[in-house]
């Protein structure tokens, strides 16, 4: 019954990769948070916390290790005690409540003063290859103060404040690769424990969210004395992490175009697996009916002060009710039951509403969908090669595949033109500027694919179709760039935002969550069209607890009783 009569194709690019459907997308399966604690729990990894020296005022430094099949890493934190007035998640602040480094194994005495010494000044101090990463964190002020008079009072903290926030902490910066004299990258991605994207990233927070559960249980004690509560654990496992996210972020979708291919390809293979399906278990069923009544209390949960996502929640749970309906009255379970969900989904809801029935439908198949969290990083190293040997035929052709979208639009009319992306002198970070009426044309940054493709097919086309593409480079290098990313088309067709990215209708937000939800961040909350607030680990199991039972479903609340 559960043989697969048919392939359903993965969906087409031209759909998939347009920014408002990508500024869609929900956590899933293969959303590399859920990856690292699946690993983590199936591989019997085991945590210790090896010091904590931190005074009554909340100041001082503490060392988690995670102990791997292979390897340890420790995650390296130190707390400050900072004034309110300097507290800021911009990426220009100079001093953090907290400040961290994730240690490639367990540090000495010797190289915790030389941490001492640098990471607490993070982008002015300086790291070596045995650091993995670069990290700050300021408290969320008031429920920060919030649980700690409550605990200190012998009292827990008022769920409903713990879950209209979210976070007790919220890290402004999560870096790695190389920055700041960090490994890079190639030092590590051959380990399997950090094969998959931004696992030693995503290892550095849930290791700052154990710290800041121990620190803030600290400071109650150091006030409260006897009379201090213990924080539920209950109460714990609801806690996350924050991140503010801004700009910073939004280029490394259209910079990394192979990588950026392999996590969206990676989600709809698994999509077309499931929709493949000829039935569904009664198993099968029972999961993802449990899951997507779990889903509903996330999204209740969810909330936002901007007008956009205000109205998108709005259809989402109107969508919900909805599929809901529809699964009573409509599904028949041994007819390829998931392409039917989907394709009524979207004749029927809204993106947001459709991405959320994508990501569900994965969850009864961990053996159809997991692997391919493998597949996701880039390590293709010939993806910057250019063949020079192809006809210019040949790449207009691939061109035209790509960005034919992009050919007929006017791009001397402002509208279409009208931002710039460029990277700010004080603090190295992109920003996005207007083009007609800030000085910064002469610093753009090649972000916009689009246009550029089509300046290069203007000139592509005074040429013979038979000449090299070699011959056409030499005179004209300044479209290497873009027909380099025509040609990576061919075996990355998902590599590439099929939307303008200097237009005046840029939701660059959009950028951030496609992003974002591959982290498997939730509870996203827009604070402008350029920078955004989401929470991660909330329901994770903590180290202690961290079993192959738990380490998965853990994104969606218990129901309530």
């Amino acid at each position: 019954m559960n043989s697969v009569d048919r392939r359903i194709d993965r969906r087409n690019p031209e759909n998939v990769m347009r920014l408002s459907r990508l500024g869609s997308f929900h956590q899933c399966r293969l959303s590399f948070m859920r990856t690292l604690t699946r690993r983590m729990a199936n591989d019997g990894w085991r945590f210790s916390r090896s010091l904590f020296e931190i005074n009554s005022d909340g100041v001082g430094r503490a060392v988690y290790t995670a102990t791997g099949p292979d390897r340890q890493y420790s995650l390296v934190a130190f707390a400050h005690d900072l004034p309110d007035a300097q507290r800021s998640d911009r990426v220009i602040a100079e001093s953090w409540d907290t400040t961290f480094t994730l240690y490639d194994g367990v540090p000495t005495s010797d190289d915790l003063i030389r941490l001492q010494n640098n990471v607490p000044f993070q982008e002015a101090g300086r790291l070596s290859a045995t650091e993995l990463t670069l990290s700050r964190a300021n408290r969320s002020v008031r429920l920060w103060r919030h649980v700690i008079d409550a605990l200190a009072n012998g009292n827990q903290p008022d769920l409903d404040e713990v879950r209209k926030v979210g976070y007790l902490m919220r890290t402004t910066a999560v870096y790695g690769s190389g920055k700041f004299g960090a490994a890079d990258r190639e030092q590590i991605e051959d380990r399997q424990e950090l094969y998959a994207p931004f696992q030693a990233e995503l290892l550095t927070v849930y290791l700052i969210r154990t710290f800041v559960r121990d620190l803030v249980q600290h400071m109650a004690d150091a006030i409260g004395g006897e009379k201090a509560a213990v924080l539920n654990p209950d109460i714990a496992k609801e806690i996350g992490i924050g991140n503010s996210t801004g700009l910073g972020m939004a280029p490394f979708i259209v910079n990394h175009p192979v990588l950026f291919n392999n996590w969206i390809l990676a989600r709809e293979e698994a999509v077309a697996r499931v929709r493949s399906r000829r039935s569904a278990t009664i198993e099968e069923q029972a999961c993802f009916q449990h899951i997507l009544a779990r889903s509903e209390v996330l999204i209740e949960r969810w909330q936002s002060g901007h007008p956009l996502q205000i109205k998108k929640l709005a259809m989402l749970r109107v969508d919900l009710d909805e599929f809901k309906s529809y699964l009573a009255k409509c599904v028949n379970w041994n007819n390829y039951p998931w392409d039917n969900i989907v394709s009524w989904a979207e004749g029927t809801l809204s993106e947001e509403g459709q991405e959320c029935v994508i990501s569900l439908i994965l969850e009864p198949y961990p053996h159809l969908v997991d692997g391919l969290s493998d597949c996701m990083s880039d390590a293709n190293r010939t993806a910057r090669i250019i063949d020079g040997s192809i006809t210019i035929k040949k790449i207009k052709s691939t061109l035209e595949a790509c960005f034919g979208w992009a050919l007929n639009i006017d791009w001397s009319d402002k509208q279409h033109c009208s931002r710039v992306w460029y990277i700010s002198a004080e603090k190295q970070e992109p920003r996005l500027g207007e083009r007609f009426n800030e000085p910064i044309e002469d610093y753009e940054q090649p972000l916009a694919p689009a246009r550029d493709a089509t300046l290069a097919y203007n000139d592509l086309n005074s040429w013979d179709e038979n000449t090299a593409l070699a011959e056409f480079l030499l005179v004209h290098p300044e479209h290497r760039h873009t027909l380099r990313r025509v040609q990576n088309y061919l075996t990355a067709p998902y590599g590439e935002i099929r939307d303008n990215t200097i237009s005046d209708s840029l939701m660059p937000i959009d950028m951030l969550r496609a992003k974002l939800s591959f982290f498997g961040a939730t509870h996203f909350d827009p604070r402008s069209d350029r920078w955004v607030r989401i929470c991660m680990y909330a329901g994770a199991p903590y180290p202690e607890n961290l079993t192959p039972q738990n380490a998965d479903f853990w994104v969606y609340p218990e129901i309530p009783e």
